[in-house]
């Protein structure tokens, strides 16, 4: 086992990884940008060492900073959460000349799944139903319009490297198809410090699909049932749960079947996801392998009980994979949101800024995998999720009932966050009837603003958090700023100031 794990990472992914690291005694090393010296993930790790300016190519994407930080800090491995250098092949093989584990994929296989279009090319000879799009890498405009001719319009911008809806744009007609393209490579290239992207025929409103796949270095390989992904904006993910409502159990076993297949045939090891679109005549295609641990992670664990990101880390010490797949069963119901600091007002533009007060939501079932706290500047240069929050319950309908009161209970002030509108998702009748696909906010939501009770409930929150932030000055008369003799410094009477990144 690892004596000590750096994570090439940030925010919440980067403290789920330190919170894994630190149950199994492990040293964990965070990294950070001079935007983030202050953050959550370098508070609470072991070690931090500093890797550059802000901007993520000259930091985060800095695969000689991050290798030297390693080197420099003794440690073993290198987990990459997701993004970032997460799906970079040659990141991988740096790891691998230089004696330092990726826990991942190993880069031969990263770097065939990783690229899009050699990984249809694989899931093609290996009988995997895929989407019609391009089977070779194009450099000129002209080969993409011949491409997109070819397929028929309307087609779909991908990167060839990385996920997370960067760098993918719909094109309806070739007037609009130079223009995406030059989008959608600036985008990748900020992302993923690479370019290349490709052309795939757009399937309208289907469903997201995804199965959470693991396989040690012998080759067993095993999935954990599925994911529904399918409400997202800008073809970005916010919302995921488990089990999903639209498969039944004969289709979810040949979905799964398909994602090991898939898997074996790529000659993949560790944590990895097959997702798939599902038509509405229930026919299923291959879309790509998140070669990674995927953001939407916690509703597996909470529905299996397999601790994923606990899981890669023995896989990547060389440890046999002991889970069969017949022991493997879905328990309850699981619906995670991811909140962003964007103002769905405003078309979801980010809303970077300080954190004026938070409250996180508590219960039974409720989980918050959050990077942030009370008093944190939220910069402008990354991607603006700020948390995740995770419910469990017994059946769908108690999970979504769940969810919607924990985003009720969830305060956040000081920025625009996305909760409000995510709980409006939650509520609304076709989302609890589980008829969600890929269009499912364009076509319910095409614009989100106050609406009737709304504002009602934003003044409640408000107020709410209003009398917390004055409960916790007040002394023992209840009024705020004025302590007596009983009203001394301890743990409790500090924990708001220590929050806010004041003395303890």
């Amino acid at each position: 086992m690892f004596g000590k794990i750096l994570i090439a990472n940030r925010g919440e992914i980067a403290v789920r990884v330190i919170k894994a690291c630190r149950e199994m005694g492990i040293g964990s090393v965070a990294v950070y940008s001079e935007a983030d010296a202050t953050s959550l993930h370098v508070r609470q790790a072991d070690e931090a060492v500093p890797v550059g300016p802000p901007p993520a190519v000259e930091s985060y994407l800095d695969m000689e900073r991050i290798l030297e930080a390693a080197r420099a800090t003794g440690a073993e491995a290198i987990h990459p959460g997701y993004g970032f250098l997460a799906e970079n092949a040659a990141f991988a093989r740096l790891c691998e000349e230089r004696g330092i584990v990726f826990i991942g994929p190993n880069s031969t296989a990263l770097e065939l799944v990783g690229d899009k279009v050699r990984a249809r090319r694989t899931m093609e000879k290996a009988g995997i139903p895929t989407i019609p799009g391009m089977t070779s890498v194009a450099t000129s405009p002209e080969e993409f319009r011949v491409a997109a001719r070819a397929l028929g319009y309307p087609v779909m911008v991908k990167a060839s490297a990385g996920g997370g809806g960067k760098g993918m744009r719909i094109v309806c007609d070739e007037a609009g198809l130079v223009p995406a393209l030059e989008s959608g490579k600036r985008e990748a290239k900020s992302a993923f410090g690479d370019d290349s992207v490709y052309l795939e025929k757009y399937i309208e409103e289907p469903r997201h699909v995804e199965f959470q796949v693991l396989a040690d270095d012998r080759g067993h390989t095993i999935h954990l049932f599925e994911r529904e992904c399918s409400i997202q904006r800008r073809h970005q993910k916010i919302l995921e749960e488990t089990p999903s409502p639209a498969l039944d159990p004969e289709l979810r076993a040949e979905m799964g079947e398909t994602a090991i297949r898939a898997m074996r045939a790529a000659g993949y090891n560790n944590a990895g996801t097959v997702e798939f679109l599902l038509g509405r005549d229930r026919r299923f295609y291959f879309l790509e392998v998140n070669a990674r641990l995927q953001v939407e992670h916690p509703v597996t664990e909470l529905t299996t009980g397999v601790d994923l990101v606990r899981r890669q880390i023995l896989i990547a010490s060389g440890a046999d994979l002991s889970i069969r797949q017949e022991d493997l069963l879905q328990r309850g119901h699981a619906v995670e949101c991811r909140i962003y600091a964007e103002d769905p007002k405003s078309n979801f533009l980010p809303s970077p800024g300080r954190i004026a007060f938070l409250r996180e939501p508590k219960g039974p079932g409720v989980r918050f995998d959050s990077g942030v706290f009370e008093g944190f500047e939220v910069p402008v240069f990354y991607d603006p999720i700020l948390a995740k929050l995770i419910v469990w319950a017994e059946d769908r309908e108690a999970a979504c009932r769940r969810m919607s009161v924990a985003l009720g209970d969830c305060v956040i002030l000081g920025i625009h966050t996305t909760a409000g509108f995510l709980r409006d998702v939650v509520n609304h009748p076709e989302f609890r009837a589980g008829r969600s696909t890929t269009s499912f906010i364009g076509k319910y939501f095409p614009s989100w603003g106050t609406e009737e009770g709304e504002e009602d409930g934003r003044r409640l929150a408000l107020a709410a958090a209003a009398y917390e932030a004055l409960a916790r000055t007040a002394g023992p008369t209840g009024l705020p700023g004025r302590r007596g003799k009983e009203d001394v410094a301890t743990p409790w009477t500090t924990l708001g100031r220590w929050r806010a990144g004041g003395e303890t």
